[in-house]
């Protein structure tokens, strides 16, 4: 993962990106979406783990899109 800041919005962002990429129901996108409402250390852990468990390419696609 990049070494940006990942805060409560971005994660919202990430998954709305991911939702574009991968679909809406997509493990990892309802991971993010629970992370960003919820911020408890436990979702944010595992949005994180199946962040990384992407493909790189759509890793790399959904943080391109937080850039514009």
């Amino acid at each position: 993962m990049d070494e940006k800041a990942i805060d409560r919005a971005t994660m919202g962002r990430l998954a709305k990106a991911l939702a574009f990429i991968c679909g809406a129901d997509n493990p990892t996108t309802t991971a993010l979406a629970a992370a960003a409402a919820t911020g408890t250390a436990a979702d944010v852990k595992k949005a994180r783990t199946l962040f990384l468990k992407l493909k790189s390419s759509e890793r790399h696609a959904a943080l391109a899109m937080l850039d514009d």
